[in-house]
């Protein structure tokens, strides 16, 4: 069977970033929904037509991947407002932000907790990998027509790609 729209994949990947270096690897085939919100769309389109056991080689710019790096999505916050046991790498959706943080910071970011000072947190809305051109490994495990539900739901369960680069500042973030 051939990828089209509306069908589900099964792909295994490596991911890097220009320099070579490995940034994800998915050795156990995942599924995902062609025609849904589950890949990013310069990877639908590559995938198109083809079917088990090829490959494909992609190279992602910025705004074709994760979008470009927003410096205005950078939050410098009081470390009181935020739980005694907060570690970097923590996440927080921009509406549940404790009460007292910055009003201008968008609510639907997942802002990232990337420093943390005695006196200040640092959040950060991009997407870890924003601003990054990527080069992507994938292969074909699988193909099989997508179910109703899936079609209805506009994913296969996955949500590893389920985002949309933003326009501008304050327009969805991808996550």
């Amino acid at each position: 069977m051939n990828i089209t729209e509306q069908c589900v994949v099964a792909l295994t990947w490596t991911l890097k970033d220009t320099l070579g270096d490995e940034l994800d690897v998915l050795d156990a085939p995942v599924e995902f929904l062609v025609g849904g919100d589950d890949l990013l769309k310069r990877i639908e389109e590559a995938l198109q037509g083809h079917t088990v056991g090829d490959t494909l080689q992609l190279h992602l710019e910025p705004e074709e991947a994760f979008g470009d790096y927003i410096d205005t999505l950078i939050f410098l916050e009081p470390r009181k407002l935020f739980p005694a046991e907060l570690e970097e790498g923590m996440t927080f959706e921009g509406y549940a932000l404790p009460q007292g943080c910055n009003p201008a910071a968008p609510q639907d970011a997942l802002y990232t907790v990337t420093d943390i000072y005695p006196e200040h947190v640092v959040l950060d809305g991009n997407h870890p990998l924003a601003g990054i051109a990527l080069r992507l490994h994938l292969k074909v495990e699988a193909v099989r027509e997508a179910t109703e539900e899936e079609i209805g739901r506009g994913s296969a369960g996955t949500g590893f790609f389920r985002i949309q680069p933003p326009a501008q500042p304050g327009t969805p973030t991808l996550h």
